[in-house]
């Protein structure tokens, strides 16, 4: 009799429990064919022979003639100065003698680093090309007729329904728009593969002038590439690495300091080169801000929202000057970090702003210090750093952050789906990766702070 004297508390148990029940069948039901999944992802390590020192870079420079000596003692200085290691890898138009650079050059490093990326992966994942469904290539300085979505389409021998987009001009940050542009179309288009590959092109980006603005790009760029095989497949959740959780995009290109702060143009003397502004640090910060309050709501537990939104409030509804903005702790929402490998000074503010350790920051300027700025494929170098390292875990958060010309902030995050065993890997980082970290000397305190 008791246990009948309880009934309908235990009915209203169980009906609580099968409501659970089904509304976690529901939600899977509406997001059926709506998750896309990173099966797998690979980056492109140069042949030896690309492999130079920056004293290589100054001395190839001083061969052109086209240098004054302040402009060779200031890309020298930045050289030392931006958090690039001593070994890097350049294009053949850098290291030959004379330094002629020609559209086939140019053809021959798209080449060499996409390919060299997509066999890596084809070979990771066993995938065959005619699966491929969709390709979309980003590399924003070099645009050439045909595109490089179609070079990638014909080498390959792609099916004649495959889906192609080229994205230029968009700078650093495109690799993340790609995939958000990705996402969207495996929405409508179903059991689908999609090959992102993203990559720059130096061999015509070089700046042969000395008007100073223009000089940084000299001495920060390198060749790299990365590929990246997204699906929206039910059955390919059992072989991927991430699943796609959020993609957040800020544009500030309304304002004319943001649009004008990364721009190629000619200067006075008729040499084309990419100018940054003086004000590129502040526009990125503000970039950067505006982003966080779009994803902060996304991700961040209960407590740090309240605190954030308490700050907010005191300070501009209260009117109370001395209270400083609270910053969220983005350690209680993510695991990992990877932001863009532009340059020493962005990670330091990155570093600084958002309270985090030596640590998160390690994967980014370890691919600085290893690679170079290698553009919008720097986040993918940072993400195999941080597998060869045997960091990344089951359920654990990835935080992609990167930025871009125009004035773009973009963010995507991930969520690991099995953990990732360094040593079943093929890695670029792998034969070297127990000389990481390194120690990266500091700046003296006069240093520029606009790299």
């Amino acid at each position: 009799m008791a246990l009948f004297s309880n009934f309908p508390l235990q009915l209203m148990v169980v009906s609580a429990v099968l409501m659970g029940g089904l509304l976690k069948i529901w939600r899977w039901y509406l997001r059926r064919g709506k998750r896309v999944f990173l099966v797998d992802f690979s980056v492109y390590k140069p042949a030896i022979i690309h492999k130079r020192s920056g004293d290589y870079l100054m001395q190839q420079a001083k061969r052109t003639g086209r240098f004054n000596d302040q402009s060779m003692a200031f890309m020298r200085k930045m050289l030392e100065r931006s958090g690039i290691g001593p070994q890097t890898y350049f294009p053949f138009n850098v290291i030959n003698v004379p330094c002629v650079p020609t559209m086939a050059d140019a053809w021959g490093e798209a080449k060499d680093v996409m390919f060299g990326a997509i066999d890596e992966l084809l070979e990771k994942t066993g995938i065959a090309t005619e699966e491929i469904g969709m390709v979309v290539v980003n590399c924003s300085l070099f645009g050439p007729t045909t595109s490089l979505s179609s070079l990638v389409v014909n080498h390959y021998k792609l099916k004649e329904t495959v889906i192609t987009y080229n994205l230029s001009g968009m700078g650093c940050s495109a690799g993340l728009i790609s995939i958000e542009l990705v996402k969207h179309l495996l929405c409508v288009h179903k059991n689908t593969l999609a090959l992102v590959v993203s990559t720059e092109n130096m061999t015509l980006n070089a700046y042969y002038g000395n008007y100073r603005p223009m000089l940084l790009t000299n001495s920060l760029f390198r060749m790299g590439s990365a590929a990246v095989l997204l699906s929206n497949r039910p059955t390919d959740i059992r072989f991927s690495k991430y699943e796609l959780v959020h993609t957040v995009r800020t544009h500030t290109g309304v304002d004319d300091r943001s649009y004008k702060c990364v721009f190629q143009e000619e200067e006075e003397e008729g040499n084309v080169g990419i100018s940054l502004s003086k004000d590129l640090m502040s526009v990125a910060g503000e970039a950067l801000k505006t982003n966080i309050i779009s994803l902060g709501p996304l991700v961040l537990p209960l407590t740090e929202k309240f605190m954030f939104l308490w700050s907010m409030v005191r300070r501009k509804v209260l009117k109370m000057k001395s209270v400083k903005q609270y910053t969220p702790d983005f350690t209680l929402a993510f695991d990992h970090f990877c932001f863009h490998a532009g340059g020493r000074a962005v990670l330091d503010e990155m570093e600084k702003n958002m309270n985090l350790s030596k640590w998160h920051m390690e994967p980014s300027r370890m691919t600085l210090w290893r690679w170079g700025n290698t553009s919008s494929s720097s986040l993918w170098y940072e993400l195999a750093y941080t597998e060869a390292k045997g960091r990344v875990r089951k359920g654990s958060r990835v935080w992609q952050i990167a930025f871009g010309s125009g004035f773009k902030c973009n963010s995507v995050v991930w969520k690991t789906l099995r953990m990732v065993n360094p040593l079943e890997e093929k890695n670029p980082w792998m034969d070297e990766i127990h000389n990481f970290p390194v120690e990266v000397p500091k700046l003296t305190p006069t240093s520029n702070s606009s790299l």
